[in-house]
């Protein structure tokens, strides 16, 4: 399957949770911009006025809804579809803008009702409490009705290697291919290319040489046959041991993909 070219223009451009505090509880503060967009914050909890758990919000027990905060964009995933908006925070309240979503169609009902579930709660002013606990910090949102949703944060890839990254795309070849490996006996490496396009989403240059990744991209996994453009962010990495890579790759989104190779 190919994805149109308009597509890549727009990607360049259960447990009962104790009541959170109310607004303005001494120690209690709300969290900073910052806050939010280090980590990837996971559904734990999720209780309703009546102290009665919200099962519609944990449909996929497996892969958690997950919230990722960033320049001003809140997403969610693991949900049926891709749901995002616009957010800001002033002190205790988060302000949710409308939220737009992609429309796939979901077999499973209770997948269709979780977008529902999350979506219409994650809007209007939400007041925030954040536990800032360096190892295992929580985050807790109270909607307007009294719903309470309690998440925990994963250290993001920026606050793991301590920089914004740079984002690149790779184009990924349908196969792998052996590569030598002096630990790793018959390992098969990527072939990746870098591919560059300006801000019209239209290629720039012609891409290089596939050339062999010798360390997995973050957050991807390679299915045989399926030629992909990733974007990804690229970090650069301090004091690493001789042996070992100097860049990590994260995958930020597949921006196209062609199983034509099968």
């Amino acid at each position: 399957m190919k994805y149109p070219l308009l597509f890549l223009s727009l990607v360049l451009a259960a447990c009962t949770a104790t009541p959170a505090p109310r607004p303005g509880t001494p120690g209690t503060p709300g969290p900073d911009d910052t806050q939010l967009t280090g980590y990837h914050w996971v559904l734990q909890q999720a209780q309703n006025k009546a102290g009665g758990h919200i099962d519609s919000l944990f449909a996929r027990a497996d892969t958690p809804l997950q919230l990722d905060f960033s320049a001003g964009r809140l997403a969610v995933t693991n949900s049926c579809n891709r749901i995002g908006g616009a957010y800001t925070i002033v002190g205790e309240q988060l302000s949710v803008g409308p939220l737009m979503q992609t429309h796939m169609a979901c077999a499973d009902p209770r997948l269709s009702a979780l977008d529902d579930a999350i979506g219409s709660r994650l809007h209007g002013q939400l007041h925030v409490w954040m536990a800032r606990d360096e190892e295992s910090p929580r985050l807790r949102l109270t909607t307007a009705s009294g719903d309470i949703l309690e998440f925990h944060g994963i250290p993001s890839a920026q606050t793991r290697y301590g920089g914004e990254g740079e984002t690149v795309f790779l184009e990924v070849a349908a196969d792998t291919r052996p590569c030598p490996h002096p630990l790793i006996p018959d390992k098969q490496c990527l072939q990746v290319r870098e591919r560059h396009y300006n801000a019209e989403g239209i290629a720039d240059r012609q891409p290089g040489a596939w050339q062999p990744l010798y360390q997995d991209i973050e957050g991807y996994t390679h299915e045989a046959g399926v030629r992909n453009v990733l974007r990804v962010k690229r970090y650069r990495l301090r004091n690493v041991p001789a042996d070992a890579p100097s860049t990590a790759y994260v995958l930020d989104m597949v921006v196209e993909s062609d199983n034509s190779g099968r």
